[in-house]
């Protein structure tokens, strides 16, 4: 087979989800050809699924900081995550939201229209010591596919170039160690795509189908970090591994923590609201390791709910059935398809399961990609849940 005739371009964004089409429109409104590349159509990327909000301190319903927000971002990652990347993400969090709403997303809205705010698991105010930190901005329960969908009409709108249906398979180095492009193999034809370019950028997402129980999309096989480990790059933080607390029971889908920050809460086969022997402070509220760990134990201990006693209820029907119907409108369809539960009168059975991985191609807050040395490799970045800046430490707050 003779080689692939190569295609030219200044920048190949690898991933259409919201880090790799945030990344493409900048790079094409400053003037510069872009390639975005994605197994899938771009708007059926796997950032469609997330469903509670985007955390940033707009202190819409109360109070807040960027600090408390930094604060929360530290603990909850066990006071492992590298702090200067951590202000940078808290400190510059309601700017991006306010480019996000002028570009056009559409936003929940509170009764004086303005960007509708929610809790969330792990968040507080005034350092820890406060009441509960509304600070997750929400398009209902399916705010990022409102993102996604966005994003991909202003990336038409500025220019970018789509392949998709294309499988990256291996960066392409130089004797210097300079990524300068990549190797794309596309699906519908079975061939192979060698595309050249002075900047790559790695936006592929997690690879939360390592996992048999993941809310993860099929598309989540870590193509990035695997594309990195062939070229000699690290990877970092791969034993932090983080499990959302509530899989619809026998499906895997997401039931989003804004459920429990609307108020939903937790009770276990004895009709206990267990969290409040883990976190009776925070009870269903605190952050998602802590609410893992519990209902781990719950089952373990015989306490789960079902024949088998191998998952726990999280109540909603206590809730005013409209406000649901308004608010999390995913969540209700999910447990009506899926489970066969009406989520305004029945409990709807969960489980953990693999929700995000904190570890990625070693990056610096710049998502420049680093080398085994701590050089900065040239023509190479790595963006969202594909990249390890350590801004999550261990474990990330649901909404960052």
């Amino acid at each position: 087979m003779p080689p692939p005739e190569p295609v030219y371009c200044d920048v190949a964004v690898i991933g259409a989800g919201g880090a790799g089409l945030r990344a493409a429109i900048s790079a094409a409104e400053g003037g510069l050809s872009v390639l975005c590349v994605s197994k899938v159509a771009a708007s059926r990327s796997h950032t469609a699924a997330a469903q509670g909000g985007i955390n940033a301190a707009l202190a819409n319903r109360g109070a807040d900081d960027w600090r408390w927000h930094m604060y929360d971002t530290i603990r909850g990652g066990d006071w492992l995550p590298d702090q200067d990347a951590v202000a940078l993400l808290c400190e510059r969090a309601a700017d991006a939201i306010a480019e996000l709403e002028h570009m056009g997303m559409a936003f929940t809205r509170d009764d004086a229209g303005r960007i509708y705010q929610r809790a969330y698991g792990g968040q507080r105010t005034e350092f820890g010591r406060g009441g509960l930190a509304y600070r997750a901005c929400a398009a209902a329960d399916r705010t990022g596919h409102a993102m996604l969908h966005m994003l991909y009409a202003q990336s038409l709108r500025s220019g970018v170039r789509f392949a998709e249906e294309c499988a990256a398979l291996d960066l392409i180095m130089d004797a210097e160690g300079a990524c300068r492009g990549v190797l794309v193999w596309r699906l519908e034809r079975g061939e192979l795509l060698l595309l050249r370019a002075q900047c790559v950028i790695l936006a592929t997402g997690g690879y939360g189908q390592a996992y048999a129980a993941t809310t993860a999309s099929s598309v989540c096989t870590g193509d990035g970090g695997g594309m990195a480990l062939r070229a000699g790059l690290p990877l970092q933080d791969m034993e932090f591994v983080q499990f959302h607390p509530t899989s619809l029971y026998g499906a895997g889908l997401l039931i989003t923590e804004g459920a429990r920050g609307e108020g939903g809460y937790l009770r276990n086969g004895l009709g206990e609201r267990f969290m409040a022997r883990y976190a009776p402070q925070s009870l269903e509220l605190a952050s998602r390791d802590v609410i893992a760990r519990a209902i781990a134990v719950e089952i373990r201990e015989g306490r789960g709910c079902g024949k088998l006693k191998d998952h726990v209820h999280l109540c909603l029907e206590h809730l005013d059935a409209e406000l649901l119907r308004e608010r999390l409108p995913s969540v209700l369809a999910i447990a009506r398809t899926f489970g066969r539960v009406d989520a305004t009168r029945q409990p709807i059975p969960v489980v953990p399961a693999v929700h995000y991985t904190m570890g990625g191609i070693a990056s610096n807050a710049a998502s420049e990609a680093i080398g085994g040395h701590g050089e900065k490799i040239p023509g190479l970045l790595a963006l969202g849940e594909a990249a390890c800046t350590s801004v999550h430490g261990a474990n990330r707050l649901g909404c960052n």
